[in-house]
């Protein structure tokens, strides 16, 4: 059942909307009331300010609740809850408000203090996630959005046709300038399309960003001559705005075609800025993006989550991997890829990058899950780590998706390909 608010009213003025799951101690029609005015116009008490001109210009409305079994037991404690008398029982809602565009204008950080901002401290609230946003074309093209997206990363990386074979700096930190030159040197002499840096190391003192750089990058070029493309490699700069900048531009002027930022830490404001300056993909890496979404009843949705980062204008995102070393459900990971690849607001999608445990053994389940071959398979230990090598290792993970994509059995494949052969006897068991 869907009830709608006496303030769901159609209005001319441009509206975006945002969608939460709220538990509350109070009845659900309340607390979407509460929500829309502590994030618009209102606050706790009536005040002489908020006049009927100014609610109808500024107030958000509640669009629709839709309520859900309640629970006995809070999934979050709230020492106001505690203060008041409830009846035990705590309501829970998807709850829709609808917000003026006019409240923020094309500004990152306020959108984000709208649709996700003091609404989580509310003391009668004890859950609450975000599930979805949604902006019309016209206000989302006054976000900066992605530059390139999937085609302009096919282009840069030569890739065309086939998922994009990847890997990660490993030892993740530790190794000098000279070790990453060699370790790359290894993997592009293997035929590997993309490499990406650690988000743990940008630039430690043993092995500086511009010392890294200056040693890659000519390595880098010394292939593109040999297989007419240049390796993507996502080199982290990941730092002060200011630094990120500079490094974007090092970078850039070494001929290297791809940026890597650890995006939950830099921030959506320097994010963006960093993409209104920036003439390379900007790979997103959500490094602690489980402190925003494992609890059921708390923080963000991953549908939310990306399209907030595809307005600050990230190329590529990460969204875990199928059987990974990590918590989340392989449902959840494809679900993430989905909402990537989906048409949105007439932005750009993003490329979903699929890490965490990966080797050749799940291109085919990737596959008929997922239906498309537009996203990057990275494996650390699935190609460094193949027991015939780096080139196997890569090898390996070409073969995988090709029999993916054929629709023919791993093990038949492997009967004529000897480096998935390998790989599946050494990581069948994982």
């Amino acid at each position: 059942m869907k009830l709608t608010s006496p303030m769901s009213r159609p209005t001319p003025r441009a509206e975006f909307s945002a969608r939460y799951l709220v538990e509350s101690s109070v009845a659900s029609e309340k607390v979407a009331q509460v929500i829309a005015g502590e994030q618009s116009s209102g606050t706790f008490l009536a005040l002489p300010g908020e006049s009927d001109e100014l609610k109808e210009r500024s107030r958000a409305r509640v669009v629709a609740i839709e309520p859900l079994a309640p629970a006995l037991a809070p999934a979050l404690p709230s020492a106001f809850v505690e203060r008041h008398a409830h009846g035990g029982v705590f309501h829970r809602a998807e709850i829709e408000i609808a917000f003026p565009v006019d409240n923020v204008g094309a500004n990152l950080p306020s959108l984000l203090a709208t649709v996700a901002g003091n609404l989580f401290e509310l003391g009668e609230v004890t859950g609450l996630r975000l599930l979805d946003i949604e902006l019309s074309p016209d206000y989302a093209a006054r976000f900066a959005g992605p530059a390139f997206g999937i085609p302009g990363t096919r282009r840069l990386a030569g890739v065309q046709g086939r998922p994009l074979i990847g890997t990660i700096v490993k030892p993740s930190i530790g190794l000098t300038p000279a070790q990453t030159a060699e370790l790359v040197d290894s993997l592009c002499a293997a035929g590997i399309d993309f490499v990406k840096d650690d988000e743990l190391i940008a630039d430690p003192p043993y092995a500086p960003f511009d010392e890294r750089l200056r040693a890659v990058m000519p390595v880098l070029h010394r292939h593109a001559d040999r297989l007419g493309r240049m390796p993507m490699y996502a080199i982290n700069i990941s730092g002060s705005v200011d630094e990120m900048l500079r490094r974007h531009d090092a970078v850039l002027a070494a001929g290297g075609s791809c940026v890597m930022v650890s995006v939950n830490w830099a921030g959506f404001a320097a994010v963006e800025h960093l993409r209104r300056h920036a003439q390379l993909p900007i790979h997103g890496h959500r490094n602690g993006w489980g402190a925003f979404t494992r609890h059921a009843a708390l923080g963000f949705s991953f549908t939310a989550y990306q399209k907030l980062w595809r307005l600050a204008g990230v190329d590529h995102l990460h969204v875990n991997g199928i059987r990974s070393k990590f918590w989340e459900a392989d449902e959840s990971v494809i679900a993430s890829a989905r909402a990537c690849l989906a048409p949105w607001a007439g932005l750009q999608p993003l490329m979903p990058v699929f890490s965490s445990g990966q080797w050749a053994g799940q291109a085919p389940d990737l596959y008929a899950a997922l239906g498309s071959t537009d996203l990057m398979h990275l494996a650390g230990g699935g190609i460094i780590g193949h027991p015939d090598g780096i080139a196997a290792g890569v090898a390996s993970m070409r073969e995988g998706w090709e029999a993916a994509v054929a629709g023919t059995g791993l093990d038949t494949y492997a009967e004529s390909h000897a480096a998935l052969r390998r790989a599946l006897v050494h990581f069948g068991t994982l």
